[in-house]
């Protein structure tokens, strides 16, 4: 009669609900960098609009400096 080995199923069982929550973490952390990105976009998109009108005034150019820094940070990250 042969006995069930019941530690390797279980072992089993345990690596691929590891990988299943890894793979959870994964995506969630992909939706939230989508998700910045669209602020980001956004934030971009409105000063450049506002840069156009005249309505940015030279200090604020940090402002848009670190908002394209934070996308091309974001697109490197999307990279790997």
């Amino acid at each position: 009669m042969a006995m069930k080995n019941t530690n390797k199923s279980s072992i089993d069982e345990k690596e691929s609900l590891k990988i299943q929550y890894e793979l959870k973490q994964i995506e969630d952390i992909e939706e939230s960098k989508d998700k910045y990105r669209k602020i980001v976009n956004a934030g971009i998109t409105r000063w450049v609009r506002d840069f156009q009108g005249g309505h940015i005034k030279i200090e604020s150019v940090e402002d848009l400096k670190k908002l394209i820094e934070l996308d091309l940070q974001l697109q490197k990250d999307d990279e790997y």
